[in-house]
């Protein structure tokens, strides 16, 4: 089953370390045109996807940042889930080399008969290093070893740049009709004026870019794994009243999500992972929103759309 066609967050749990009543463990879904990307389900997740409305089915890759709970709990449950739907499609499972053990553990945690091609993607990556893991015929998947206090990957889903099509120059050009598809296709078309390349009736089209940043300090990768991000998805365990605890444990707070979006040029930031010592997040949207105005407190199945990027020219033609 495969009817998604949009460009999304859904966000399945908000929860940090411990669900609340109001909050389920840490799980998010991106729907990204006909992928869906699973981020670090924690407990619960199988059942959050349920009252989503989303089947197990459209899930074409899993992200585990890292091996606490909170991120990876809910892993046993996805993958029996997607074997009792019989899955058709090869399940990506992206994941830190070092937490071998524990994925072998959590895909064999419970009797059941496996029907879904698993396919691990162990990722071994050097202290502050960023490197594509993944390219469909879309997007490609990056990741970057973050801050955290166990090895711990951020990740970035990101469109490659193409090219829109400018009416005016088309125009101006002689181009119209068949030519269009010719030049698009070829790169040249030749007209009654002449030969006519791509780059004289187009313009760059930047590529859509979503963000995952979760568990870790402040740190270069966040921001790279960030830059230009039309959706950062980033912790805000803490408040900067504590963000003593935010240092030591190896998280962020409210403040520290809203200053890398905004060194990182990121177009929307998402918050999430809250700690349950907090009753709510009035205060985590206030204190990010004084550094970054385009900002939303994420509440458990809630969505959100990710932005395209801002193009030039409304009228132009995507190739």
């Amino acid at each position: 089953m495969r009817p998604m066609s949009s460009r999304e967050l859904i966000a399945l749990g908000t929860s940090s370390q411990v669900p609340t009543r109001e909050r389920s463990h840490n799980a998010y879904l991106v729907r990204w045109e006909g992928s869906g990307i699973l981020f670090d389900p924690g407990e619960g997740a199988q059942r959050q996807m349920t009252l989503a409305g989303v089947p197990a089915g459209v899930v074409d890759a899993i992200c585990i940042s890292h091996f606490h709970g909170d991120h990876c709990l809910g892993l046993p449950g996805i993958v029996q889930r997607l074997s009792l739907e019989s899955c058709r499609h090869p399940v990506h499972l992206f994941y830190p080399e070092s937490g071998q053990a524990y994925v072998d553990a959590l895909c064999r945690a419970a009797i059941y008969k496996s029907s879904v091609e698993l396919v691990p993607h162990p990722i071994a990556l050097r202290p502050g290093e960023t490197a594509e893991v993944w390219r469909t015929g879309g997007w490609a998947l990056l990741a970057g070893e973050l801050d955290h206090s166990v090895p711990t990957l951020g990740f970035r889903i990101e469109e490659p740049e193409g090219r829109r099509f400018l009416p005016e120059r088309l125009a101006a050009a002689g181009v119209s009709g068949p030519m269009v598809g010719e030049i698009a296709r070829r790169g040249r078309v030749r007209t009654p004026r002449g030969t006519v390349r791509i780059e004289e009736v187009s313009a760059p089209r930047p590529g859509n870019v979503f963000a995952f940043v979760m568990d870790t300090r402040p740190c270069r990768v966040a921001l790279e794994l960030a830059r230009g991000a039309d959706l950062l998805l980033m912790e805000a365990t803490f408040l900067s009243a504590d963000g003593e605890l935010a240092a030591r444990y190896g998280h962020a707070t409210a403040a520290d999500a809203a200053r890398t979006a905004r060194d990182a040029g990121a177009g929307q930031l998402a918050l999430g992972h809250f700690s349950q010592r907090y009753p709510d997040t009035r205060a985590h949207l206030e204190e990010a929103r004084n550094v970054f105005p385009n900002v939303t407190a994420l509440a458990d199945l809630e969505r959100v759309p990710i932005p395209r990027p801002v193009r030039a020219g409304g009228g132009a033609k995507s190739i």
